[in-house]
């Protein structure tokens, strides 16, 4: 995967119980392809350490993991707050899914003048905010269809609404 970029899919929380077992704080929307057995995940260390999944399994709405050689409390402690990270394909997932990645640096276009570029996604549980870099500063923007209906990875920009007051500032 020569152009695969590395996402943050979750980040490790408490261990819970006696035998390894982690709880993760996902930032992915694909915890079941990308918890799966087997499957291995960056930690973001210098010199590439990374990690391999053995179990996972919900319990109520905690996602626990278990990795390969942390097998006690102890050692499943040293990795509380490391940040879990995948590589994938840069673009679209799934029908209107995109990678951070994909959609960071895109420029940003009301009635196809362009009015800055996306800095970057603010991941809030309503919805992910585009964060507008532009002359006048910085604007969120909600990113759905209904103020975001085009996005063009290969022309390189997203369209946004003409909505009065959205790349205003307020007094």
């Amino acid at each position: 995967m020569s152009d695969s970029v590395e996402v943050l899919v979750g980040t490790i929380g408490r261990p819970h119980g006696l035998r390894g077992d982690l709880t993760v704080r996902l930032s992915s929307d694909y915890p079941d392809e990308r918890f799966a057995p087997g499957a291995t995940l960056n930690t973001g260390e210098a010199g590439g350490a990374s990690l391999e999944v053995v179990a996972s399994h919900w319990q109520g709405d905690v996602l626990l993991v278990s990795f390969r050689g942390y097998t006690d409390r102890s050692r499943a402690e040293t990795l509380r707050g490391t940040e879990l990270w995948a590589s994938v394909e840069p673009g679209e997932d799934a029908e209107g899914d995109f990678h951070d990645a994909a959609l960071v640096g895109l420029a940003v276009r009301v009635g196809g003048a362009d009015v800055g570029r996306i800095a970057s996604i603010v991941h809030n549980p309503a919805q992910d905010l585009l964060t507008v870099r532009t002359p006048s500063g910085d604007f969120l923007v909600p990113f759905v269809s209904a103020l975001v209906p085009v996005v063009d990875l290969a022309g390189g920009f997203v369209e946004v609404v003409d909505l009065p007051g959205l790349f205003e500032e307020t007094p």
